[in-house]
């Protein structure tokens, strides 16, 4: 099943490529189900109900903002091992991949590839997980993401949102490359508007990924991640 919102038969015709990683080899959770994100959210995605009229079939949430016309090519799935290949060549055609997990270790490849195909620009990195995944005790796996892609990410142009659950080295380790945090409470107390405002002084407008680890929400909308943690987004 392809992405509802795929509207194109090749990379070649698309702005932006989507790309499964049905991968969660990196992961040390105990709740396992991460590598079926991919094909799940393809499925959801054609849940919508939909209204019909004069013979035509209008979506009730129609595409709306930056993605409005823009040609979705959905590529379906592919290994870890082929990821870096593929994304550096999306990008070096000056396309725009998304890539849907899996678990977040798949991140460091994707950087390294981006990274690489600015020919060595780094990379300002908007990153919401419950989580900093900043230990560097241990490495290669979905704990260590930051670590393993120090090399890649403008740590003076980048934010940690939603982050709630952290361990000491971790916390240590975002102090020492001053990489700001943006916890849930603190977007209550700042409000929306002043966040976002934030994020955009703090990120800028050129060379921004943004990573997305479903644990950023609260367990009350988001149960069904591999690490769960309360007071969420």
């Amino acid at each position: 099943m392809k992405l509802f919102h795929s509207n194109v038969k090749s990379i070649f015709q698309a702005d932006i490529v989507v790309i499964g990683v049905p991968d969660e080899s990196k992961s040390h959770a105990k709740r396992r189900g991460a590598s079926k994100g991919p094909d799940s959210l393809r499925t959801a995605s054609n849940s919508f109900e939909f209204f019909e009229r004069d013979g035509k079939i209008i979506p009730i949430c129609p595409m709306k903002g930056t993605l409005k016309n823009k040609k979705i090519f959905d590529f379906g799935n592919t290994s870890r091992e082929d990821l870096y290949r593929l994304v550096f060549d999306i990008v070096s055609a000056k396309k725009l991949p998304i890539t849907i997990g899996g678990d977040h270790s798949i991140t460091t490849v994707i950087l390294q590839a981006i990274h690489e195909a600015f020919e060595g620009g780094k990379i300002s990195l908007l990153y919401f997980d419950a989580h900093p995944d900043f230990v560097s005790s241990t490495r290669d796996y979905y704990g260590s993401v930051i670590t393993d892609s120090s090399a890649y990410i403008n740590f003076t142009k980048s934010i940690l949102i939603g982050t709630r659950a952290a361990e000491l080295e971790e916390l240590e380790n975002a102090s020492k490359q001053k990489l700001e945090i943006i916890t849930p409470l603190d977007i209550i107390e700042l409000g929306i508007n002043t966040t976002v405002k934030k994020i955009i002084s703090k990120c800028g407008s050129s060379k921004v990924y943004l990573s997305i680890d479903l644990d950023c929400m609260d367990p009350g909308v988001a149960p069904g991640v591999s690490v769960p943690a309360p007071g969420g987004l």
